[in-house]
């Protein structure tokens, strides 16, 4: 195969695009490679860490030719090293891949495209929706943060997308927290009337989440997703990302979020934000307390340390029910608080061994519940 005089960037974005998924440290070496394809007019590049696959292009005009797979890493690394002007001749011979560049020239080694292990797409569609990139990456950026790390309750490792009466749904807990979005979706479509009806669930993987947290703009281009019986396909721009989907029963999260708290306020989020940032200075490392302690017009943050080191912030709030002390692991409160973007929040409380709920005020659409903690 050669590609005579290729613009780098036709070479270097849709290597960019899916490099990201591949792993350092694998045990196929093919895993390493990206596979690449000339065909139809455009140059495919394809990763794959066998749970997951995506595929990106750009256009060759008249570019035909064998499809073989080269280190991604390294091929990378050499593009972003060359001018961004630079135009590239590449020679693909038997076991090797030849990149020339003005007066640069590289050897680097292949191993052969009809090796290289590719996800097979489901037959079974259930659903599929189409919504602007803009929506799908802030409703996943409203949640991903509440996704569990290497827990052993595999099915917490991840996101929960529910697709129900005109609403896309995205969910996440660690069983310590639990964040709630919804956004409203137009023409869904599906296989059959059947699965127009009923719900659909499916579980991204964390790694898919968080994939797709960098791929997604934030534009009004669309992306369409397309839920499989064991899988989920995203194609949006030049990328198509098909991703298996965790085998496992995600918990009644409805069960979770706490109803009729008397205890509510309203507070500004980047005064409330602030504080508790200037307060977490001084909290414990290790277990990143913080007390809440409500009383009549006031709100006092209150961490301590091993140090005996202590921080107070004061806030004025409209409140005028009973007294309440309780504790919250501080760094649960500030990522909710980061990662939304309106002007004002709502808190509910119980008591002091009550979860918390944080809500959007005259919204319905996002929900944050954070369990108590003994201080």
């Amino acid at each position: 195969m050669q590609l005579k005089q290729i613009a780098r960037d036709a070479l270097l974005k849709p290597l960019q695009a899916v490099s990201g998924i591949v792993e350092r440290r694998h045990t196929l070496p093919i895993l390493a490679n990206v596979l690449l394809e000339p065909r139809d007019g455009s140059l495919y590049v394809t990763a794959t860490d066998l749970e997951m696959q995506i595929t990106a292009h750009s256009t060759l005009p008249g570019k035909e030719g064998q499809a073989t797979t080269v280190g991604a890493r390294k091929l990378q690394d050499l593009l972003r090293a060359l001018p961004d002007d630079a135009t590239l001749n590449v020679d693909i011979g038997s076991n090797k891949m030849k990149v020339q560049a003005g007066r640069s020239r590289f050897n680097l080694q292949t191993l052969p495209a009809t090796d290289y292990p590719r996800i097979s797409l489901g037959t079974e569609q259930l659903q599929t929706l189409s919504l602007p990139q803009r929506e799908l990456r802030g409703l996943f950026k409203l949640v991903e943060f509440a996704m569990a790390q290497q827990d052993i309750r595999y099915y917490l490792n991840g996101m929960l997308l529910v697709v129900d009466q005109g609403t896309l749904q995205a969910v996440a807990t660690d069983g310590h927290r639990l964040s709630w979005a919804s956004i409203a979706v137009a023409g869904t479509e599906s296989s059959s009337e059947i699965a127009e009806m009923t719900r659909q669930e499916v579980i991204l993987p964390r790694k898919t989440v968080l994939e797709l947290g960098k791929l997604l703009v934030d534009s009004d281009e669309p992306v369409t997703l397309d839920i499989l019986s064991n899988q989920v396909r995203f194609r949006f721009a030049n990328v198509e990302l098909v991703s298996k989907v965790v085998d496992g029963k995600f918990p009644d999260f409805n069960r979770v979020i706490p109803v009729g708290h008397a205890k509510q306020i309203e507070l500004n989020r980047v005064e409330l934000l602030a504080a508790l940032q200037r307060a977490a200075i001084l909290s414990n490392e290790k277990f990143r307390g913080v007390r809440i302690v409500l009383g009549v017009d006031q709100l006092k943050i209150i961490c301590t340390n091993s140090e005996q080191e202590e921080a107070e912030e004061e806030l004025e709030v409209d409140y005028k029910g009973d007294a309440l002390d309780v504790g919250f692991n501080i760094t649960y409160l500030l990522d909710a608080l980061s990662n939304l973007t309106i002007e004002r929040v709502c808190f509910a409380f119980g008591d002091a061994n009550s979860s918390a709920l944080v809500t959007m005020p005259e919204r319905d659409d996002y929900k944050y519940v954070v369990m108590p903690m003994r201080i």
